[in-house]
């Protein structure tokens, strides 16, 4: 069992937990995930690494409230457990040791952003961080963002706080001013990373992409989160899940991504129904 030490609200619909796991703290390296399993009866889901502490023994992770196993780990409070906590899985994400490079972050992809901004910010990278929701209030690690930048853009799509349009707008703004940029990393929905990797295409900015699709083991052998990079078969479980960004099939990644709504809506509809019980 492995036993949740920390849980805070960071929006209406997403939530931080610190889970004690000092294996996969001990070897967890910014762009991996894990796979969490709350009891016997519950699915497998893909969580991405949004902070570790190696000496505490805990990996962060942020969570939104969207389908039946994360609207139920919603319900968890601190001292509870979940039951199975795998990783790290995928590969490490290859952070440079110089130059700058800009983080761009959308929703609830602003958490794996973060150990990445993290370690570059330790490594001596001029880092430059956009970060982004739909308004103020679903805005999510903005002061931890901060501390790991050189520079802090907000955007929201409203206009409610910092830029008003998209990360990729901004982003645009800023290589239109002459910033200097030796890469990109952009994590969030399916549109903004393919956005961003349109945005940066014309200029030849090396831009990463963080996917994370449909997936059932996270080994490799399922094939269920297969992407198409490059015109090649790849699997995000154990070649990702970071690709580059200018390479990634989006349309063939966002039609998969829709597989299975009815039955995920289905699954919500009868959680409900039992008053959220599992």
């Amino acid at each position: 069992m492995f036993r949740i030490v920390e849980k805070r609200a960071l929006t209406a619909a997403t939530t931080l937990y610190a889970i004690e796991a000092p294996l996969v703290a001990r070897r967890a390296q910014p762009g991996q995930f894990v796979i969490v399993r709350l009891d016997e009866k519950g699915e497998r889901i893909p969580l991405t690494i949004a902070d570790y502490d190696r000496e505490r023994g805990t990996v962060t992770l942020v969570v939104q409230d969207v389908g039946k196993t994360t609207h139920c780990m919603a319900r968890l409070n601190a001292g509870d457990s979940l039951l199975d906590f795998v990783g790290p899985l995928g590969v490490p994400a290859e952070l440079p040791d110089f130059g700058t490079v800009v983080c761009v972050g959308g929703g609830v992809g602003v958490a794996p952003i973060y150990p990445k901004a993290k370690e570059m910010h330790r490594r001596g990278v001029r880092v430059i961080s956009i970060i982004g929701a739909r308004s103020a209030d679903l805005l999510i690690l903005e002061d931890e963002m901060r501390a790991v930048s050189d520079e802090l853009y907000i955007c929201t799509d409203d206009g409610s706080k910092g830029y008003r349009g998209f990360v990729s707008g901004k982003l645009e703004e800023l290589i239109k001013a002459g910033v200097r940029m030796d890469e990109v990393i952009a994590v969030g929905p399916l549109p903004m990373m393919r956005a961003t990797a349109e945005t940066t295409r014309p200029y030849g900015i090396k831009t990463w992409v963080s996917l994370n699709p449909i997936m059932v083991d996270g080994t490799g052998m399922c094939g269920a989160c297969r992407v198409t990079v490059g015109g090649e078969t790849k699997f995000c479980c154990v070649d990702g899940p970071m690709f580059d960004g200018h390479q990634v099939d989006f349309r063939e990644a966002m039609r998969r991504g829709q597989m299975y709504l009815p039955e995920e809506k289905l699954a919500m509809e009868r959680c409900r129904a039992h008053g959220g019980d599992r």
